[in-house]
């Protein structure tokens, strides 16, 4: 760290944050390969978070690429420095009090293993959206599966670049199995368990829907 540099923390805490916006804060870290359905979860997570009264937020993949991001390609180097600067966002999200959900290949374990070392046990939940390299070729809009085949497009995650599945995920969705919203319940149901987020919050919300 730059000897210039130091920390300037507020009276305002993390626990402070949580307790106004009456849940916990997390980063949601959906993993997969190209067209797994990372982003479709994370934005239907969403959206059921905030009818629930959650403060969350969805960073995709895309979105970060055409902006902070942009100057990086798609090398290892650049892999890794684009989950980097990911993470501490992300991290600045959960001290916040909120709850981030990622939605990046993110194809290498020491690059996650390095976002989750920036927040504390429990704060950093990955999902692994595990759908088979058939399907998700089929559900590819883009043709970026049939360009990489063809050679047009370079270091392409799941046909010339690995991807490193999650050996210990705290969350697998099956998105070749399951629906959207099966697979955002289960997740749902783990926040619940983990106390991240309130049961009653689901009933709260759901009265406030009907009164108005």
């Amino acid at each position: 760290m730059n000897k210039l540099l130091r920390p300037h923390e507020g009276t305002i805490r993390k626990q402070d944050r949580q307790r106004l916006n009456g849940h916990g804060s997390a980063i949601l870290w959906f993993t997969g390969l190209p067209s797994s359905g990372k982003s479709t979860l994370a934005y239907r997570l969403e959206e059921k978070l905030f009818q629930r009264g959650v403060r969350a937020f969805v960073m995709d993949g895309d979105n970060v690429r055409m902006g902070l991001n942009k100057d990086l390609g798609f090398s290892a180097k650049d892999r890794e420095e684009n989950i980097r600067r990911i993470g501490e966002v992300a991290r600045l999200f959960v001290e916040a009090g909120m709850i981030v959900a990622t939605a990046f290949i993110s194809p290498y374990r020491k690059d996650r293993e390095f976002v989750r070392s920036l927040v504390n046990e429990g704060e950093f939940i990955e999902v692994y959206v595990k759908c088979s390299p058939k399907v998700c070729e089929q559900r590819d809009v883009k043709g970026h599966y049939r360009m990489a085949r063809q050679g047009l497009v370079k270091q392409f995650t799941g046909v010339d670049d690995p991807y490193e599945e999650p050996e210990q995920p705290e969350k697998v969705v099956e998105t070749d199995k399951l629906t959207v919203d099966e697979g955002v319940d289960g997740i749902l149901q783990y926040l619940e368990e983990t106390k991240v987020i309130g049961a009653q919050q689901r009933r709260s919300s759901r009265d406030k829907i009907a009164r108005e």
